[in-house]
């Protein structure tokens, strides 16, 4: 039944690897033309536009550095890896929350803004939702054994828990 949780994480991990790549890539390019002062290539903005392309690049790098650690995770599918996946993908989430409020703002702000601008929105807006699915469906690993790795079980676990792998063992200890 552990199974249901890769099913789970697996899409989530890869769809939000493809976007973190992407906005990262969109929020690049409108950073460096808003820097240079180029409008007409469709950057324009407003007060905010800065402040969002510097946060959509930071959740873009944090994002994509936490699914690695995922990807790990989906590897090995064990508890040892499922504490580092968790914790970088709430960080990313959160980074990614601060820079979904920013392009809130500068939508609610209004003015021209190309295209480019306006995807990339759309990207941080979409990757909010589905970077907190991932969330979510990290930590249910964490709840239940259902949808996630269990405590360290299997043969080689019960053989050190029994004594019999080798040495005295401290039944009162969880290994």
């Amino acid at each position: 039944m552990a199974a249901l949780g890769r099913i789970m994480l697996a899409p989530l991990l890869f769809l939000n690897l493809a976007m973190y790549i992407i906005v990262l890539g969109f929020a690049s390019w409108c950073l460096n033309h808003f820097i240079n002062g180029q409008t007409q290539n469709g950057v324009a903005g407003n007060g905010a536009t800065f402040y969002f392309l510097v946060f959509a690049i930071l959740a873009g790098v944090v994002g994509v550095a936490s699914k690695l650690a995922g990807a790990n995770h989906l590897r090995a599918y064990r508890t040892d890896s499922l504490g580092s996946a968790a914790s970088s993908a709430v960080i990313a989430w959160a980074i990614t929350a601060l820079a979904f409020g920013l392009a809130c703002k500068e939508i609610h702000v209004g003015g021209y803004r190309g295209w480019r601008l306006r995807v990339l929105e759309a990207f941080v807006i979409i990757l909010g939702f589905t970077q907190l699915l991932y969330v979510l469906a990290l930590h249910a690993g964490m709840v239940s054994r259902r949808y996630g790795p269990a405590y360290r079980e299997g043969p080689e676990y019960e053989a050190a828990a029994h004594g019999t792998a080798g040495g005295p063992v401290d039944k009162g200890t969880r290994v």
